[in-house]
């Protein structure tokens, strides 16, 4: 059997894995958030707002919302496979550099995007998700390897800043091209499609860095019928295991749900901005665009202010904050019709969207079972719980503008989530038990 091992705390090796969250970030950013759906939005009105795949008709919001939790869907099923792969045969470094180049050269591929055509276009984007958040469960998985569990907070902290200062330097440079597209000879659709390009020779040249240190460690394990369902196994196990913790149980009842409005805010805002708010001539694209750089710019502030609040009040009382506010956000939200209107919700939007996603996961991590040795079984299971909630959420989101023919109607779905979460919040006690009632 030949291995090879990881020296926990290499400093090289660190910073090493940390660069994949510069390497990988301008993905959630350029693509899910800012500007593709600008360009895709804009490209599919220009054709009445309809698309029709394999004859049948959607609505152009409708339709990226299904393809957007198909590509979860997919995720959810698959990663739980490969991990159990992964851990036993030592082909973690492989799996990444797959789903990696699977994700970024989908980014590439949706310069060709044509909306008369779509189904290119849209496979695109299906596997560019795809290619993201299956290239994240290997990433993820390298950090008990590469430091001790006390580095764990900083290291993770450290690599989200470097993903958010290599997110927003692209999304400039993407800015700058779609703003200059005159002075550069190019029609502003062709502007926007250029920064495709840019987000997978990013993705794909930065991560270069990651791949020269982390190693793949070989086990010299044979990967039989056993081990392939090994991670299903391990997920399954933990879910028995809530049976015997009634706040973690009741604390994963109430995620789950406020969760589905969360992750469908993120990825579904910049979509209903450029429907309905009533931009002025020739400021939509820039006025989107700045709206999601002042959310992420805040959203660190946010963060970082949840933390001192949680601090004094308690995880649990913080979060029923945040999650009524989120609330009362959307109700807000669906009267919005100005650029000021919106420019105002996006930046309260920023402070707690980071806040919220901070504050669940270190409060999931504070619930876990005293001396609890399988921490990663269990954030498997954080993280399959999220995206199936994500698969939920945006189907509903899309559906429900599907029967209504209006995005803004999909909102009070979004309301109904996070109304249902606060109540389970309520329900989570504030010291654990091991009988559930």
């Amino acid at each position: 059997m030949r291995t090879t091992t990881i020296v926990k705390g290499d400093k090289k090796t660190i910073n090493a894995w940390i660069f994949y969250d510069w390497a990988n970030s301008v993905y959630p950013l350029v693509i899910t958030t800012a500007i593709f759906p600008i360009y895709y939005e804009g490209a599919t009105e220009a054709i009445g707002g309809k698309i029709e795949v394999f004859g049948y008709e959607f609505i152009n919001t409708e339709l990226i919302n299904y393809v957007g939790a198909l590509s979860f869907l997919i995720v959810s099923i698959v990663s739980p496979f490969l991990s159990g792969i992964a851990d036993y045969a030592g082909h973690k470094k492989t799996f990444l550099k797959f789903f990696c180049y699977l994700g970024a050269l989908s980014c590439i591929g949706l310069y060709f995007f044509d909306v008369e055509h779509p189904i290119f276009g849209l496979t695109c984007y299906l596997f560019a998700s795809v290619g993201f958040w299956g290239s994240l469960v290997f990433y993820n998985s390298y950090l008990p390897e590469i430091a001790e569990p006390a580095e764990h907070d900083a290291i993770s902290a450290k690599g989200f800043s470097m993903g958010y200062i290599g997110s927003v330097i692209l999304l400039l440079i993407s800015l700058a091209i779609t703003l200059g597209h005159e002075s550069l000879g190019l029609a502003e659709g062709e502007a926007a499609k250029m920064s495709f390009i840019l987000t997978g020779i990013w993705w794909i040249g930065f991560s270069q860095i990651t791949y020269r240190r982390l190693p793949n460690v070989k086990t010299g394990v044979k990967v039989k019928g056993k081990l392939l369902l090994n991670g299903y196994r391990e997920l399954y196990k933990t879910f028995k295991g809530l049976e015997h913790t009634k706040r973690l149980k009741r604390y994963l009842r109430a995620f789950f749900v406020y969760s589905m409005g969360v992750q469908t805010v993120m990825l579904a805002a910049v979509y209903f901005a450029a429907k309905e708010v009533a931009w002025a001539e020739g400021e939509k694209t820039q006025g989107l665009i700045v709206s999601m750089l002042l959310i992420q710019f805040l959203g660190v502030a946010g963060a970082q202010l949840l933390a001192k609040v949680s601090g004094k009040i308690g995880n649990l009382n913080a979060l029923k904050i945040v999650v009524g506010f989120w609330a009362a956000l959307c109700v807000v939200g669906y009267f919005v019709e100005t650029p000021l209107q919106f420019y105002i919700i996006a930046a309260f939007v920023g402070l707690v969207m980071g806040a919220i996603q901070a504050l669940s996961r270190s409060t999931y991590s504070k619930f876990l079972p005293p001396n609890t040795q399988d921490t990663a079984s269990y954030f498997s299971f954080y993280d399959v719980s999220e995206k199936i909630g994500l698969i939920i959420g945006l189907f509903v989101f899309g559906y429900i503008e599907g029967i209504t023919g209006s995005i803004r109607s999909s909102i009070l779905a979004l309301i109904v989530f996070f109304i249902i979460g606060f109540l389970l919040l309520m329900m989570v006690p504030k010291e654990e038990s091991v009988v559930d009632n």
